[in-house]
């Protein structure tokens, strides 16, 4: 469906608002907020050497591929390299030609190690078989070293021996020893090492740890969930427990994109029927944390860093604590093992000398770019590779010669970077000048369904268009000028990405914009393995050689990014519970629950004294202080006038002036129920999916 409207060039609305800082972890107090990156990091392997760590991620058909962040506190991190400058396989399906591709594909699930003085990433290419990159800097060079054979999700460990293991396989766990020379598996040394029957799943990560052999991995059926596997020798027998289940941090699972009636889609294929159907908000699916490795910092504690399927954005990081218990390795704290804070105290790394530019927090990317550099930055990848002949750095702008495609998924030399949430808005420069007929350009949202806002040169002059494969519908506006052809549009794209969904806009000089097309609903989906992606993109949909398009000043702008005032300091509030949606009283008779009419002020009035790092003493309008009177059953949190009895809480930051109140001293969140009719009790163990177990609450001034 196509909506045709006329423009002229004196129509703006809607001015820019300018958010400067970017997501980081780091609360700048101590603390940190999962997630580490709020924006996509798939299949995460962690890595220290020394008082550095690494962490490496899934790149799928993007190029430059298999990525790799350096930190110095596990909080902060930075994009210092990639494994390699593009697909060197040579088939037409890793550069987008004659219509084959690799979405969905590609590389992916990395494992990192460093042994006998060199780095090893390791990585399976769909088709390719086992790949391995080496370098004795992390930076790089790396070579290149194709292993071939069937090895795939895999982790590997350098033995005490000198032999190299490669773990692998889902439900029916395998271990074959690997060549020292990186030439590929040794012959006939495959070996089952955990039956199938044992509940254990994939994403494997070995460790060897005081002796034992400590294997982590993920199973997503009938939902996620992370395990520990050990054994005395590598080859079993192995025992099996479940290390943390059921944590989402109050996140339910986005819509999966479906489509129904048996139709097998085909990348890029307008008129697809689309399914983009509601979730279940109570159900855990994989939005929990799961598969991701571990490491011990330089004071001797442990961490997890685990993904989670977190909504449009993709997969996501986070850094949980993990306590030792019984000998297992078990994520949270003391009190309430399996579950993780969303917001706790960053590593004790202290002692590390750490360069002056790390130690403020900082995001991984420098997202923005006004494309003046001799190379593109590091935040930058190509979909799928590409023709170096058509793409340049010219004059401070990014030119995308036109080449010929019926639609974005199919358009060769589309440059893509990560979307970052909460909330965002990208937008770039386009100029439209060097455009022939039938050229299109302009921003979009790699995803599937895919959209973007453009503009092309039609017959009779420029349109501009904004196109949703989801509804197949393009909204197109005929631009007429009385005065000289236009040269530049400014293009945007809006996106919430926790709640799923985005719009276009564009301007006509840069500071007033208004809106093309709808707001969008945006999806999680399993057929590029990827999340939304920002894309800047040339194609000709008439079958030619066009011109070309030119783009400067990409920017990317975080509304939430700045969390300083997300807990009330200095502020009286009320507390309403998310689950009861009844504001928090303190009753006379010394209990918390749930506020009628005929409540006071005095009484659902709170206020915060700050004990630093994040910690708050939650007191009352009337003098009185929250405590936990004994094991925190309902009716055990209590109000004394008491201040050395009063209880300690990390303020667990959900945005939006959500949050949640753990106890410093047990580990368990205080909360009410709403069906059991019982006062608050201090027993919960974190947040459901749709934050309506009476754990979360939202404060209002």
């Amino acid at each position: 469906m196509r909506r045709i409207l006329i423009l002229f060039l004196t129509s703006y609305l809607l001015p820019l608002t300018s958010y400067s800082q970017s997501w980081t972890a780091d609360n700048g107090n101590g603390t940190y907020t999962n997630p580490l990156f709020y924006d996509e990091f798939s299949d995460p392997d962690i890595l220290r050497v020394g008082d550095d760590y690494y962490l490496a991620g899934t790149t799928m058909h993007t190029v430059p591929g298999l990525v790799i962040l350096h930190s110095k506190d596990l909080v902060n991190w930075e994009n210092i390299s990639y494994c390699f400058d593009r697909f060197d396989f040579g088939d037409d399906a890793f550069s987008l030609k004659n219509h084959q591709e690799i979405y969905g594909q590609g590389i992916w699930a990395p494992c990192i190690r460093y042994a006998n003085g060199q780095f090893y990433v390791y990585s399976n290419v769909n088709g390719k078989g086992l790949q391995c990159y080496t370098s004795k800097d992390i930076r790089g060079p790396w070579k290149h070293h194709n292993m071939q054979g069937r090895i795939y999700d895999l982790s590997v460990l350098f033995d005490d021996d000198g032999k190299i293991y490669a773990i692998h396989g889902y439900g029916e766990v395998k271990c074959t020893e690997l060549k020292p020379d990186m030439s590929g598996p040794k012959e006939e040394t495959e070996r089952t090492i955990i039956p199938e029957g044992n509940a254990v799943g994939e994403g494997h990560h070995m460790y060897k740890i005081n002796g034992m052999y400590y294997l982590i991995s993920t199973d997503y059926k009938p939902n996620g969930r992370t395990l520990c596997s050990r054994a005395k020798s590598i080859w079993g027998p192995y025992e099996t427990i479940t290390i943390t289940a059921d944590e989402t941090f109050g996140y339910h699972a986005a819509p999966l994109t479906q489509v129904p009636n048996g139709e097998k889609y085909r990348i890029g294929q307008d008129g697809t029927k689309f399914g983009i159907p509601e979730v279940d908000k109570d159900a855990t699916a994989c939005t929990n944390i799961h598969q991701g490795g571990i490491v011990q910092d330089q004071s001797g504690q442990w961490w997890a860093l685990l993904m989670m399927d977190f909504h449009s954005i993709g997969r996501t990081v986070t850094l949980a604590p993990i306590t030792w218990k019984d000998g297992w390795p078990m994520l949270g704290l003391e009190g309430n093992l399996g579950r993780a804070p969303r917001t706790w105290l960053k590593p004790n790394v202290t002692s590390v000398a750490v360069p002056q530019q790390q130690k403020a927090p900082h995001a991984p990317y420098q997202r923005s770019d006004d494309f003046n550099g001799k190379t593109l930055g590091r935040v930058w990848q190509w979909n799928h590779n590409p023709d170096d002949k058509k793409w340049s750095l010219t004059n401070g702008r990014l030119r995308l010669q036109s080449m010929p495609a019926e639609q974005l998924m199919w358009a060769r030399n589309t440059l893509t970077q990560r979307v970052i949430g909460p909330k965002s808005i990208a937008t770039v420069e386009l100029y439209v000048g060097g455009m022939k007929e039938g050229d299109v350009a302009g921003l979009g949202n790699i995803n599937v369904p895919c959209s973007w806002i453009g503009v092309e040169q039609g017959h009779y002059g420029l349109l501009l268009r904004c196109f949703e494969q989801a509804t197949n519908d393009t909204v197109t506006l005929g631009i007429a000028s009385c005065d000289a052809p236009l040269q530049k549009v400014w293009l945007r794209m809006v996106g919430d990405f926790d709640n799923d969904q985005v719009h276009y806009e564009f301007s006509l000089n840069g500071e007033h914009y208004r809106p093309l097309g709808r707001e969008m609903p945006l999806s999680y989906q399993l057929i590029t393995f990827q999340g939304s992606r920002h894309a800047l993109f040339c194609f000709n949909r008439e079958g030619k050689k066009g011109g070309y398009a030119e783009f400067d000043n990409f920017t990317v702008e975080e509304p939430k990014a700045d969390r300083s005032g997300n807990i009330p300091y200095g502020k009286s509030f009320r507390i309403i519970n998310l689950g009861t949606k009844k504001p928090m009283v303190a009753l006379t008779h010394g209990m918390l629950y749930d506020a009628d009419s005929t409540a006071s002020a005095s009484q659902t009035h709170f206020r915060l004294i700050d004990k630093g790092k994040g910690q708050v003493i939650l007191q009352c309008k009337d003098g009185r202080y929250v405590f936990c009177a004994g094991y925190g059953l309902a009716g055990d949190v209590r109000l004394t006038t008491d201040a050395s009895k009063a209880e300690v809480f990390m303020w667990q930051d959900y945005l939006n002036h959500e949050f949640m109140l753990m106890s410093m001293r047990t580990h368990k969140y205080i909360g009410k129920s709403p069906t059991t009719g019982s006062p608050y009790s201090m027993d919960f163990a974190g947040a459901d999916p749709a934050r309506r177990n009476g754990a979360v609450f939202r404060w209002e001034e």
